[in-house]
């Protein structure tokens, strides 16, 4: 199953406002657990090996402890997550017309607009 032509206009329509002008969350942003994604997860605990090392590689340069799903969905391709690491760190997180701030301002809004769970 693959995206309509107007997959854009699809997802915008989920989330215009209603006659009363109250925005139409979808029912996971209500208290339901959000639906489950297609891509295996790999969790901390129960990373071993070369997803191990990409997980500290990703920590290492973070400074933060814990991995965010976003990176753990790359847990069955550490070689690949290594290399998501290094090009995310070098567009997303390094100066240029846009500061870091404003680019993760954009990525955060990006992904609340395509629904994604992590």
């Amino acid at each position: 199953m693959g995206f309509s032509k107007t997959w854009w206009m699809e997802m915008s329509d989920e989330t215009k406002t209603a006659d009363d002008n109250e925005p139409v969350i979808a029912p996971w942003d209500e208290g339901e657990a959000p639906p489950p994604t297609k891509i295996r997860i790999t969790e901390d605990a129960e990373a071993t090996g070369d997803t191990l090392a990409a997980y500290d590689y990703w920590r290492a340069g973070s400074g933060r402890t814990q991995v965010p799903g976003i990176i753990k969905c790359f847990g069955s391709r550490p070689d690949f997550l290594r290399q998501v690491v290094d090009f995310s760190n070098t567009i997303h997180f390094s100066e240029g017309h846009l500061a870091r701030r404003h680019k993760e301002m954009i990525a955060s809004y990006v992904s609340y607009l395509n629904r994604c769970p992590y």
